[in-house]
């Protein structure tokens, strides 16, 4: 018969069990993790949240029919500034991250415990995808995981810390999440890796450039986020928490900077050059009205011709969308509204007010935009500005022309307050096009038709080169001085923070894919 164990033999056998599974696939693996510059899951989480908050949840699970003592992921909750959060982390020294079902039953737990509870859930990856050995039971495990992403979302934040591979069926669940922060050097994504790609289609490519984090970042826009180093990326995602509500229910914390929300610039009156065609960073203008020049820039290295991110205005988190003078004259092509419209929409679901700036001369022609489909993604831009019911204020800042101007938080999509500056110009079009349609007959019998066209360019510039006929029939409700803005902002938002607008009851639109 054996021998009865003492509580306190049992107790040390807890912890020695306890021990053994915080060492993932054992200390060897551990130590091949940093010697690639790689921390293990639980070092990630540590850095994550607040100190000595993590709870872990399922420690003891193990795949079924191993006697490994732990499972591929590590899951449960802590405290981001105080605030609660979900977390599930891939080992990548247990069986190489791979998800198996009961990996995917932890993930799925967490995951139902943030909507249940209303606190964000983040997700970091490191996973080589799903676990051979179990077969299609580990797909059925994925499929579990994006039916929760999808339930979630608009529900709590989502965010995706991708610091190792994310391959297969693992990529999906980060492209159904909110924000995909991705770790330089280490951080990779793609449904099908070289070697796939090699024997399909003969190309030759590395794991880096077909799916690194700059690559992610910039060409596809798959990542948000593109930062070098492991806490330094972590460090990033506390920074995006700080501006997130916990859930759909609540508002965005509000926190006092100390900058006087009635602080004037007088180089805002310099900003914007006097020149309709040249250039100049948007980001300056976003800086210096903005409460502590902090912003947040999402997706910086895509669609650069788009500026979106998250800022402070009189404490409170804005979400902003502004066209960028810098990058192909503001102009707004396929992957700027996709950027736009989904950033659009996130701030919608968790109550953040949108500031737009405008300063745009246009959807961008060409052969590649129509056939790329600009109509359809320029759609979704329109039906994310026309369905969002949170607080939306618009200031024209220089050119607005044609459908970019109703596409860019116009009165007619629902705008709650639109002023512009004294050098704002609203127009179907931009002198030298319209000058060539409307007097195109004109034009061909003039004696001196290069003299004629610089009249009637004048001539149409000065009737269409500022902001008053629009003022004049209520499109916009007031043309400010430039060094009021943030002072007048921050007056709207307080104006609109009672705002209560609800959509025609429906399950839901059928947005432009």
């Amino acid at each position: 018969m054996a021998e009865q164990l003492t509580a306190e033999q049992k107790l040390k056998q807890l912890e020695e069990l306890k021990a053994q599974v915080a060492l993932g696939g054992g200390q060897k693996r551990v130590d091949a993790q940093h010697a690639r510059g790689k921390l293990t899951a639980r070092e990630r989480i540590e850095l994550l949240l607040d100190p000595g908050t993590f709870d872990e949840i399922d420690a003891l699970l193990r795949p079924r029919g191993s006697d490994i003592p732990g499972e591929s992921v590590v899951t449960g909750w802590g405290k981001v500034d105080g605030r609660p959060i979900y977390v599930f982390s891939y080992d990548f020294t247990v069986v190489g991250g791979s998800l198996s079902e009961t990996a995917s039953e932890k993930i799925v737990k967490v995951m139902d415990l943030a909507m249940m509870t209303g606190a964000p859930v983040i997700g970091i990856q490191d996973t080589g995808g799903a676990r051979i050995q179990d077969g299609p039971v580990s797909l059925k495990g994925f499929g579990e995981i994006f039916a929760r992403n999808t339930l979630a979302s608009g529900v709590v934040p989502q965010i995706t810390v991708t610091m190792g591979p994310a391959a297969g069926g693992g990529a999906y669940s980060p492209a159904l999440t909110d924000f995909t922060f991705a770790t330089e050097g280490s951080g990779q994504m793609y449904i099908t890796g070289p070697d796939v790609i090699r024997a399909v289609t003969g190309e030759e490519i590395s794991h880096e450039e077909l799916g690194g984090a700059h690559s992610l970042a910039s060409r596809s826009g798959v990542a948000h986020f593109a930062i070098a180093g492991e806490e330094e990326t972590l460090m990033e995602v506390r920074r995006l928490l700080s501006f997130l509500p916990s859930n759909n229910a609540e508002d965005p914390p509000i926190i006092q900077t100390g900058d006087d929300p009635r602080r004037a610039d007088d180089d805002l009156l310099d900003i914007v050059p006097a020149e309709s065609n040249r250039p100049y960073d948007i980001r300056d203008v976003i800086t210096r009205i903005v409460d502590d020049g902090d912003f947040m820039e999402v997706h910086e290295l895509f669609a650069a011709n788009m500026v979106v991110g998250f800022a402070r205005m009189g404490g409170r988190p804005v979400g902003f969308v502004a066209n960028q003078p810098n990058v192909l004259a503001g102009s707004i092509d396929i992957n700027a509204s996709r950027k736009a419209a989904r950033f659009v929409r996130f701030c919608d679901c968790f109550n953040i007010p949108i500031l737009t700036l405008v300063d745009t001369s246009g959807f961008l022609p060409g052969t590649t935009q129509e056939y790329g489909g600009i109509i359809l993604h320029g759609a979704k831009l329109l039906f994310a500005y026309s369905e969002a019911t949170v607080p939306k204020i618009s200031i024209i800042l220089r050119k607005a022309y044609g459908g970019a101007y109703v596409v860019m938080g116009s009165k007619s999509l629902r705008g709650d307050v639109n002023i512009a500056w004294p050098t704002a110009e609203v127009a179907v079009m931009g002198p030298d096009g319209a000058v060539n349609i409307v007097y195109r007959d004109e034009l061909s019998k003039a004696a001196d038709p290069d003299a004629r066209r610089r009249e009637l360019i004048a001539e149409y510039s000065a009737q269409f080169a500022n902001p008053y006929i629009i003022a004049g029939r209520g499109y916009i409700d007031d043309v400010i001085d430039p060094r009021q803005t943030r002072a007048k902002v921050i007056r709207s938002l307080e104006m609109l923070q009672n705002k209560a607008d609800r959509n025609p009851p429906k399950k839901h639109g059928n947005i432009p894919l």
